[in-house]
């Protein structure tokens, strides 16, 4: 691959590896100004899942799914990010337009112990009544995703893989990659998008 088609996606003052060192760097896409990340064909990410996922949000909205893009989280990654083959992986996003590459939770609003309310995968039910709380995870291959209803602590109980995930609740807060919402919904819905992303490596 030509280097001038692969750039560096960089947040914060992270460190970059030394076989990256050669190649153009670009800020993420909440900076001031925006940079364009749909000027080169693979684009290397150093950052976290949340991270990722808002260089994906950003392609997608951008309709550029066509992008190859590579997760950069410990120095010995780089190389396999540079050389890789790109491999296209569903692509899980809410009704927001956001896209979550790690895990989502569904869980209770602050003073509550609790989520009250209902929730299908596809046509299967996760819950009905009430819950400790949910996780929705991103799969490698079809049918999208899996959720699980979480236990006391906090662990999943049994996943149930589909395309969908659906709430509907008297509240609950969602969580995406780490990053909980600024107030609680009463739904929320993650599912497959209709165009997968193309992942480099293994994650």
């Amino acid at each position: 691959m030509d280097p001038s088609s692969t750039a560096v996606v960089r947040f914060g003052e992270r460190r970059i590896p030394r076989s990256l060192h050669d190649l153009p760097v670009l800020p993420g896409p909440d900076a001031d100004p925006a940079p364009d990340l749909t000027g080169h064909r693979r684009l290397i990410v150093l950052g976290s899942e949340r991270e990722l996922s808002s260089v994906l949000t950003a392609l997608m909205r951008a309709d550029r799914l066509d992008v190859e893009v590579a997760h950069v989280r410990r120095p010995w990654q780089a190389g396999q990010a540079r050389t890789g083959t790109a491999t296209r992986v569903p692509l899980i996003r809410d009704e927001t337009g956001s896209v979550i590459t790690g895990a989502a939770y569904w869980l209770p609003p602050e003073g509550q112990r609790t989520i009250r309310g209902e929730a299908v995968v596809d046509d299967e039910w996760l819950f009905d009544g009430e819950i400790t709380g949910v996780r929705i995870e991103p799969t490698a291959s079809m049918p999208g995703l899996r959720a699980s209803a979480l236990t006391g602590r906090m662990r999943p109980n049994r996943w149930i893989a589909g395309r969908a995930a659906q709430l509907g609740t008297t509240g609950a807060l969602v969580v995406r990659d780490g990053e909980p919402g600024r107030r609680p919904v009463r739904r929320s819905t993650f599912y497959r998008h209709t165009q997968g992303w193309l992942r480099v490596g293994h994650r």
